[in-house]
């Protein structure tokens, strides 16, 4: 009697034990299916400061504003981006820079020349950080280098808008309006009077610049003064290179019903209606382009710092085609395609400034 006692003790005892064991191990599951869940995938920081003129100008900063949104949307999974507004006159290009370093950004772009000097210093306070760099040449780069100049052959694409500009006109006497007077936008220049005369080595080209500080970029009333000054001498066809100040010389197009050649983004897409029948196509530079294959190679880990160019056979610039222009340039597009074919094969050197223009009209038949 008194041996079964003891034994049912012991049973107890033991149940206890077990039932203790059993608590505590359930009690140690929690962290283990804890750790058993996937980490969050940190997103990769993608900034971009805009230049003079902002998003809106319907140019250049929209077009790299649309590379941006593209990237967003294709890896939308794997970045974050930010975009940031410089002050009136950009004073504060290269705090923008580093408030984006400072925070974390992965990669940061500075949209146009004017931030050169402003990335060459930020880019060695943060070396970790990658910066792309529109329109802008920092000496001394290579692969291994945390900047990416991306340059464009300008003076290919306003070629091909020189040649059509020359095939439309009717007076044999076309405009170029540009913004700041810089070695960049007489690329534009040099490039449209090569494309002009070698269609028809008689036209005439009058040219005119807005200015010589980064203001030129976004001062439409006085790109519309130049353009009405131009129309009235007997252009008939005046191409801008002006930025934000564009939007003036496609305003004097419409009120003199003649034609202007837009830049850099695709202009008849962004107009008023009454202003599109008088937009005759407009010289695409992939600013987008090079911005959304900036951030493809950085999420893909195969980011290259140095020097990349986008010409035509590049796909980096061109001229506009869509449904509100394709009937007015229908009868050019043929010799237009012609001539692009000619220099990605390298047949047509285009000239890139005003000496190289002078050889090449020389050399024309």
């Amino acid at each position: 009697m008194k041996m079964r006692k003891i034994i049912a003790l012991m049973l107890v005892v033991l149940m206890a034990v077990f039932a203790f064991a059993g608590c505590a191990k359930k009690e140690a599951q929690p962290p283990q299916q804890q750790q058993q869940q996937p980490a969050e995938t940190k997103k990769i920081k993608v900034g971009l400061v805009f230049d003079v003129g902002g998003r809106g100008d319907l140019s250049f900063n929209d077009s790299a504003y649309a590379g941006l949104e593209r990237a967003q949307k294709e890896f939308g999974d794997k970045i974050e981006v930010k975009y940031l507004e410089p002050s009136a006159g950009g004073e504060n290009r290269e705090q923008l820079l580093r408030l984006l370093a400072e925070d974390g950004y992965n990669l940061i772009f500075g949209v146009g020349f004017m931030f050169t000097d402003h990335i060459a210093k930020v880019s060695k306070e943060f070396p970790d950080v990658k910066f792309g760099l529109i329109d802008g040449f920092i000496e001394g780069l290579d692969e291994k280098s945390n900047v990416a100049c991306l340059q464009f052959k300008e003076e290919e694409g306003s070629f091909l808008v020189g040649a059509a500009a020359a095939l439309k006109s009717k007076t044999g006497k076309i405009g170029f309006v540009g913004g700041m007077k810089i070695p960049l936008i007489e690329k534009f220049e040099a490039g449209y009077m090569a494309g002009a005369k070698y269609v028809n080595p008689k036209v005439e080209i009058v040219s005119d610049y807005i200015g010589t500080t980064g203001e030129a970029f976004k001062d439409p009333v006085k790109g519309k003064e130049l353009a009405l000054k131009q129309f009235k001498a007997g252009a008939d066809v005046v191409y801008h290179a002006s930025g934000a100040s564009g939007i003036g010389v496609i305003e004097a197009a419409t009120a003199e019903k003649k034609f202007a050649i837009g830049v850099d983004s695709d202009q008849s897409l962004t107009a008023k209606e009454e202003q599109r029948p008088y937009i005759l196509t407009s010289m695409l530079k992939r600013v987008d382009v090079a911005v959304y294959d900036t951030i493809k190679d950085y999420v893909e880990g195969n980011f290259k710092g140095g020097y990349r160019v986008f010409g035509l056979a590049e796909d980096g610039v061109g001229y506009a085609l869509n449904d509100y222009n394709k009937n007015m340039i229908s009868d050019i597009t043929a010799k237009l395609d012609e001539i692009k074919d000619k220099i990605v094969k390298g047949e047509i050197k285009v000239p890139a400034d005003k000496k190289q223009y002078e050889e090449f009209v020389k050399g024309l038949k």
